[in-house]
């Protein structure tokens, strides 16, 4: 209707209306937030928690890993759900259900049910996040798409980064129950302004009467046994174990059982159709790499600084908070090139500069901290968010609405599975170059060779207030030395192979078609 025969107060309520549901999405984005920070709030405090709950080192890990299990199972399945329920009260379940085992983590008093609880904590709120992805593609025109793409592209990699950092400062200040119950406030506002603002969608009930029951049973037997043998492979010489083992052969079972059901079933679980367009299908690979390198490294700086440097929890916060703060400056800027700037431009730049981040810390030794680490968190977090948000753009932006929801699911997916990869091709390597470094080492500091011994008579002389046992403290000294060499010249191998993987990201960006129509500009 043109602006001439219009009532007088149509443009007052349209206002009214698209400001009430851009509140609405701020308000779901949130609730993301909450969800995607839980993945690695955590990390930095296992610990404390450990402590807290008479854990032992293996089982603390379950912590981290019951979620991540739970969650990938979810996302896919949030698609179906999401057509099912609708945008609203799918988000409202998952946000309740997020906040309730919130409050039962704080409230855990054993292992068991800490592991129980994170496991629903992850399953329950993991439909948050791809039901915020699709709602941006389909609730908002594509002039609006310069201010939503942004705001999803630097939640989806800005909590995860800072996630170790609130972590530390919420441990050191109170203790680990604040890492849950800081969720509890947010979780009831969010719960509640979804209920009563959120109403893109209605629900399809009908759906659930040809839901598929043995699709979910396959799709959760190949996620879940993939990330469990993900997770533990690396620390447990992988398929020599046999509990690796055994759930290796029920995900292979239960992924040919998946995708028969897919192609089979009248209503299947998870749509796999948006894979046969192009920038969709590159565009998932793309988001799986980038979750190699948003994990990957969320994982590798707090390592490096904890295990070589002795930070804690805090201090480790204090010094990831570069690349949190470089994607939050960054995100504007990448939201306003995109309407100007070809797309493909700003992935290959993206990975170029976390390429360049990562070949700088292959120069690293022990004696590296905050002002060294530096400009390579400022590279990673200027390079991840100027390639996340085009990759978003073009690989959900350009899908027919009516696939956008099970769309959402596998593109979120595929970043979860990417950092499930990328940390257990990390693992693997840097255990494998630290005890190829370390053997490599010994066969240079023995007593054949002259600077070794030097060097230990010289150390044995400066700590001869010891007495007689002056000469096994020196060699003991000297052995912790050579092992935090080898794993830092590991840590090096790390990064470098880091750095191969995203300069041939980085010749694969024209791989993905430019979208025909622009960003910003709108129909």
């Amino acid at each position: 209707m043109s602006d001439i025969t219009a009532p007088s107060g149509a443009a007052p309520r349209a206002a009214s209306s698209e400001g009430r549901r851009m509140f609405a999405f701020l308000c779901m984005v949130f609730g993301m937030f909450m969800a995607i920070l839980d993945i690695q709030i955590v990390s930095a405090s296992l610990s404390e928690i450990q402590a807290g709950l008479a854990a032992s080192s293996d089982e603390i890990s379950w912590v981290q890993t019951s979620y991540l299990i739970a969650e990938v199972v979810m996302i896919p399945l949030s698609g179906f759900l999401s057509r099912a329920l609708s945008t609203r009260w799918l988000f409202a379940a998952s946000a309740v259900g997020f906040t309730v085992m919130s409050l039962m983590c704080a409230t855990a008093t054993s292992i068991n049910e800490m592991i129980v609880y994170r496991a629903l904590q992850g399953f329950l709120g993991g439909g948050m996040i791809p039901t915020v992805f699709a709602a941006a593609y389909s609730v908002f025109p594509r002039e609006k798409q310069g201010v939503v793409a942004p705001l999803i592209g630097l939640v989806a990699t800005l909590a995860p980064t800072i996630g170790p950092t609130i972590g530390g400062y919420l441990t050191d200040l109170f203790s680990w129950h604040w890492l849950f119950l800081v969720n509890i406030i947010p979780g009831i506002f969010v719960i509640v302004t979804t209920v009563t603002l959120v109403d893109f969608d209605e629900p399809d009930l009908a759906l659930l009467d040809r839901f598929d029951w043995w699709g979910l049973l396959f799709m959760a037997g190949f996620l879940g046994s993939l990330e469990f043998v993900l997770e533990e492979g690396p620390t447990n010489d992988w398929f020599e174990d046999r509990a690796i083992a055994f759930f290796a052969v029920v995900g292979t079972v239960s992924a040919v059982s998946f995708f028969a059901r897919v192609f089979m079933a009248r209503e299947p679980v998870v749509d796999l159709r948006a894979f046969a367009n192009r920038n969709f299908s590159v565009g998932s690979a793309f988001s799986f790499v980038v979750g190699i390198g948003l994990y990957g490294l969320t994982y590798l700086y707090p390592l490096y600084l904890a295990r070589v440097r002795g930070y804690s929890a805090l201090m480790i916060g204090e010094t990831m908070f570069v690349s949190g703060l470089a994607m939050f400056l960054c995100a504007p800027i990448a939201g306003r090139l995109m309407g100007k700037v070809d797309p493909r431009l700003m992935i290959a730049f993206g990975f170029g500069a976390f390429a360049v981040g990562t070949w700088q810390v292959t120069g690293l030794t022990q004696d590296w901290d905050f002002w060294e680490l530096l400009v390579p968190q400022i590279l990673r977090g200027v390079g991840i968010m100027m390639a996340m948000i085009p990759i978003n753009n073009i690989s959900l932006g350009t899908l027919p609405p009516d696939q956008l929801k099970n769309a959402s699911g596998l593109f979120n997916l595929m970043r979860n599975l990417g950092g499930a990869v990328g940390l257990a091709l990390i693992n693997t390597v840097l255990n494998d170059r630290w005890d190829l470094h370390l053997a490599r080492l010994h066969e240079n500091v023995q007593w054949a060779n002259a600077a070794a011994v030097e060097r230990l008579e010289a150390m044995t002389r400066a700590l001869s207030a010891m007495g007689s046992d002056a000469g096994t403290a020196a060699l003991k000294t000297m052995a912790g030395q050579v092992r935090i060499q080898a794993e830092v010249m590991a840590f090096s191998d790390v990064f470098l192979v880091l750095t191969v993987l995203f300069v041939l990201l980085f010749f694969a960006a024209p791989l993905l078609r430019r979208p025909t129509h622009k960003v910003e500009g709108g129909h």
